[in-house]
């Protein structure tokens, strides 16, 4: 296959809106999302910065790297909270011997 210039460019005429090189296809929907810092983080979800540190360390939520700094995604903050969200159990009362 041989490189034909003028179909490159009627498909770079094509391509759809286009991305920040860099960005893995996967992480681009975290982009559009309000990205929060450590202590945004901790503030939103009322703990320590340290614990959002150790989370994001054990790779128990997902991140994005901004270089060196670390940031939370809204939704993914949401979903992590969701994730813990544990549903009561209801009992019923019976007497005894029934």
């Amino acid at each position: 296959m041989c490189f034909v210039p003028e179909l490159h460019e009627q498909r770079r005429a094509i391509s759809p809106t286009p991305r920040p090189t860099g960005i893995n296809p996967g992480t681009w929907k975290y982009v559009k999302d309000k990205l929060l810092t450590v202590p945004e983080a901790a503030e939103r979800l009322n703990t320590s910065e340290r614990f959002i540190r150790r989370i994001i360390n054990e790779r128990r939520i997902r991140f994005v790297r901004v270089g060196r700094h670390v940031r939370i995604a809204e939704s993914t903050l949401d979903a992590f909270v969701g994730a813990g969200v544990v549903e009561p159990v209801l009992f019923r009362r019976t007497r005894a011997g029934r």
